[in-house]
């Protein structure tokens, strides 16, 4: 199954949403699904390699998708976001995370089977 999880809270908010969206496109990962990734509004920062964990909290966001993107799942960052959102503005993007557009977004909600947004 196609599935496409849009990201959109910043990354260490207070809450677990984003924490539990990773480690929900890791179980459709194990499960042989297609997983896709697309981050947008301050949950862009989850691509940046300047995004810690804050002190006292035992995940590490970044990490985990990394390790998403090692998995093949494609991650893909709205490109004006990028420069308009998160607490680390221009600060450069790991690899694997790829620059992109509303347009690809709109397709990838057309070609997906499930769509589910944090």
């Amino acid at each position: 199954m196609k599935v496409l999880l849009i990201f959109n809270r910043e990354p260490y908010d207070n809450t677990d949403v984003t924490w539990n969206g990773l480690r929900l496109a890791g179980k459709l990962v194990e499960g042989d699904n297609e997983v896709r990734i697309f981050l947008m509004n301050d949950a862009v920062d989850m691509a940046r390699d300047a995004c810690q964990p804050p002190e006292g909290y035992d995940q590490d966001l970044s990490w985990m998708l990394k390790d998403l993107i090692n998995q093949e799942v494609v991650v893909k960052v709205c490109g004006t976001c990028m420069a308009r959102c998160g607490i680390y503005k221009n600060q450069p993007y790991f690899e694997g995370a790829e620059k992109s557009t509303m347009q690809a977004l709109s397709d990838w909600v057309v070609d997906s089977e499930k769509v589910i947004a944090f």
